[in-house]
């Protein structure tokens, strides 16, 4: 090797050491997640780097955490956490209105990491009175959206059938809204949090038939003018549709990703009902969602952290999905942070 060939050598290596580097949680193979050092992402045109605070855990990370078939291992560093929140690193060419050093929440796709990108289009700066508060914008912007796609007004009977995370928010929102808010779930523990949040009356779902009977018991035979369904399992669906009012709005706002469904749609035609599938994909309306919660928390409506029961290090992610999976007494949703975080 000559001198100059050498040189180059010298001068790869010195970059390649120099490269900046970050820890991520990897997916390995179902139900292993272990954190790597991996390369640090860097903003490309439109795009912003973020130095991520945390990431929220959501249930729909447990199909690919627990394998199936059609999934590759290992995933991207970072996949598939996407309620992440932080402070911008750095900016891609192009990018405007915002700057290094803003807290904000992203919608991004590789969230469990020190690091990770977002289209600055998919940013939304969050105002000083929210700083310290843990903020993952994606699934209150789920919460948002959910209520003003069910279109509940004061007066009505709203029945809330699954209290995790987002059933107790909705909860919390439509008492808040004047409704009398019926909550339904398996969990004792779920129950009793969805009377702190302002339902009136919290069933155990154990035996569906009985608790339709008991919902129709309440409402004196007319059932809820609106339904949430918001478990995503093939027996909430069935319970939320026989409690619906004629002429009622039945909103499915569970995500169901385990196979086909079946519904009674004799019963669905009987009734009149209005069916919403209360679900977003375009980044605009998420930012909307995010900035109806950011003004909620803001106005004193809603404090996030009643919900966030669980905080853990990226370190042990694979304990915050067994949570998600289980849901222990005690137990609505986790957030995870880097390493050295408090």
């Amino acid at each position: 090797m000559n001198d100059a060939a050498a040189f180059d050598v010298d001068r790869t290596a010195a970059r390649a050491e120099a490269a900046p580097t970050m820890q991520a949680a990897v997916l390995a193979e179902p139900g292993r997640f272990a954190v790597a050092q991996v390369a640090r992402p860097r903003p490309g045109p439109g795009q912003v780097l973020l130095r991520l605070e945390g990431c929220g855990v959501c249930a729909s990370s447990l199909p690919v955490w627990e394998g199936r078939p059609w999934f590759d291992y290992p995933l991207p560093p970072g996949a598939p956490g996407h309620e992440a929140w932080g402070r911008i690193e750095a900016v891609g060419a192009g990018v405007e209105g915002l700057r290094p050093g803003q807290r904000v929440a992203a919608l991004s796709y590789a969230g469990h990491a020190e690091f990770d990108v977002a289209d600055a289009a998919a940013v939304l700066p969050l105002p000083p009175s929210l700083e310290g508060l843990p903020f993952p914008g994606e699934p209150l912007a789920c919460a948002a959206n959910i209520l003003e796609r069910s279109d509940i007004r004061a007066g009505q009977t709203v029945a809330i059938v699954g209290i995790g995370f987002l059933g107790a928010v909705l909860t919390r929102l439509a008492s808040q809204a004047g409704a009398r808010v019926i909550a339904l779930s398996r969990r004792a523990y779920a129950r009793q949090m969805a009377l702190r949040f302002g339902a009136e009356e919290a069933l155990d779902v154990a035996d569906l038939h009985a608790a339709t009977a008991a919902v129709a018991e309440l409402t004196g035979g007319r059932l809820c003018e609106r339904v949430i369904e918001a478990a995503g399992l093939q027996s909430t669906l069935d319970l939320a549709g026989a409690l619906a009012a004629e002429g009622g709005r039945l909103v499915i706002a569970g995500y169901h990703q385990d196979g086909l469904r079946q519904v009674n749609l004799q019963q669905w035609n009987w009734r009149g009902l209005d069916v919403v599938n209360a679900h977003e994909r375009q980044p605009a309306r998420y930012l909307d969602g995010m900035r109806r919660a950011i003004a909620w928390v803001q106005e004193g409506r809603l404090d996030p952290r009643e919900f966030f029961t669980h905080r853990l290090p990226m370190s042990r992610l694979d304990e915050a999905l067994t949570l998600t999976r289980e849901r222990p007494d005690g137990f609505l949703k986790a957030l995870v942070v880097p390493e050295g975080i408090a």
